[in-house]
C-alpha cells in the first residue's frame, strides 16, 4: 500500500510539473517574428562593454589570488559574441583558457552561453539578462568534472575603461550560496573589434569570371 502510496504521489507531483512547463513551452512558441526580432534588437548590444582586450587582477576562495586577459570580439551577424578568458603567469605562461559563445535568443528572451575548454569539449551552459546597469548570469561550471558547481555572476560598475565581475558558488545545486567566492576587476587594454565573415560571398567560379569581364 505504501508503495502504491509513494508511486501515485510521484504521478502527481510529474503531471503537475508538466502542467506548468507545457503553458510556458507554448507561450514561447507563440512569440510573433516581430516580436522576437524586437527582443534580439533591445538586448543584442548588452555585452557590447566587453569588446575588446583587458587585464585583469582577480581573487578565489579556492585558488588565491591570480591574474590574466580577457578579450571579446563581435561576430559578424551582430548579436553574438564570442571571447577568450586566460589566466597568466608572471612569465606568460599559460595556466588556464576558456573561449565563450554568447547569443541572444530573442524567442526565450534570455541571453545563452556556452564555453569551449580544451579536451572537455562544449559545457559551462548558463542564461543571462540585463538588470539595470549589471549583467546577471547564472551558468554551471566544471559539468565533466566529479564536482561540478553552480555560480551566480555579476557584471556591475560598468565603465568604458573598467568593470567588476563577482560570483556566488553552490556545490549544492542551489540550495546553498557562498558570497563572493570570486571577484575581478578588468582594465581596458584594447579597443572594441569585429570579425568580419569567415566566408567570401562570392564563389570562386563567379570570382574568376569577374576577373575575365575586367581582363
Amino acid at each position: 500500500m505504501r508503495s502504491w502510496f509513494l508511486f501515485s504521489s510521484t504521478l502527481v507531483l510529474i503531471f503537475a510539473t508538466m502542467t506548468l512547463i507545457v503553458p510556458v513551452a507554448a507561450q514561447n512558441s507563440k512569440r510573433t517574428d516581430e516580436e522576437t526580432k524586437a527582443s534580439y534588437d533591445a538586448h543584442k548590444g548588452d555585452f557590447d562593454y566587453l569588446l575588446g582586450d583587458w587585464e585583469l587582477t582577480a581573487h578565489s576562495k579556492q585558488y588565491g589570488d591570480f591574474h590574466g586577459l580577457w578579450s571579446a570580439v563581435r561576430l559578424a551577424d551582430g548579436g553574438q559574441i564570442l571571447d577568450e578568458y586566460r589566466i597568466v603567469g608572471d612569465k606568460g605562461e599559460t595556466y588556464y583558457s576558456t573561449t565563450t559563445v554568447r547569443a541572444y535568443n530573442g524567442v526565450l528572451d534570455r541571453w545563452e552561453l556556452i564555453s569551449m575548454d580544451k579536451e572537455t569539449g562544449l559545457q559551462n551552459f548558463g542564461t543571462g539578462h540585463r538588470e539595470g546597469a549589471e549583467m546577471r548570469i547564472e551558468q554551471k561550471f566544471g559539468e565533466m568534472s566529479p564536482h561540478p558547481s553552480l555560480w551566480r555572476i555579476r557584471y556591475h560598475d560598468i565603465q568604458m575603461d573598467r568593470f567588476l565581475w563577482t560570483a556566488d558558488r553552490s556545490t549544492d545545486d542551489g540550495k546553498t550560496w557562498e558570497a563572493d567566492f570570486q571577484r575581478i576587476e578588468a582594465r581596458r587594454i584594447g579597443p572594441a573589434r569585429t570579425i568580419g565573415p569567415l566566408s567570401s560571398t562570392k564563389l570562386p567560379s563567379e570570382a574568376s569570371t569577374h576577373e575575365k569581364e575586367r581582363r
